[in-house]
């Protein structure tokens, strides 16, 4: 299933790698490197996925989550923080941010993209 995947990313190399393994498998990738861009982006194109890096400028990914789930034509698309965080108690604030799934950095090149289409082929509600 070939998807349009919004990375909000802050880190060049990041993006690069994630865009290039989503890209090898036919998906379209929009990039944004702030909060408040990735927010305006996700407006503009609404994605089927997001990947949220949690450190972001301007907003960070917790908050970012939360305006996304408050905004009533993007609250069903899938978020999936993509994080260094990795303390306890971590994953659990992404998903109560809104995020539905929590992939660590550095992320693996050999299972990111099947961790990410999990969530790209699971069920969701549709904006009312």
């Amino acid at each position: 299933m070939k998807a349009r995947i919004l990375l909000i990313e802050d880190n060049l190399q990041n993006r690069y790698l994630a865009r290039f393994l989503l890209e090898q498998r036919g998906h379209e990738v929009v990039q944004a490197e702030t909060g408040p861009m990735g927010l305006q982006l996700a407006a503009e194109v609404r994605p089927d996925l997001i990947l949220l890096d949690i450190q972001l400028p301007g907003m960070d990914g917790h908050d970012l989550a939360g305006a996304l789930r408050r905004d009533p034509r993007l609250k069903s698309i899938p978020i999936v923080a993509v994080t260094s965080y990795a303390m306890a108690g971590d994953r659990e604030k992404c998903l109560a941010a809104g995020a539905e799934g929590y992939i660590e950095k550095p992320i693996n090149p050999e299972t990111f993209v099947a961790e990410v289409e999990r969530f790209l082929n699971s069920p969701r509600e549709e904006p009312t």
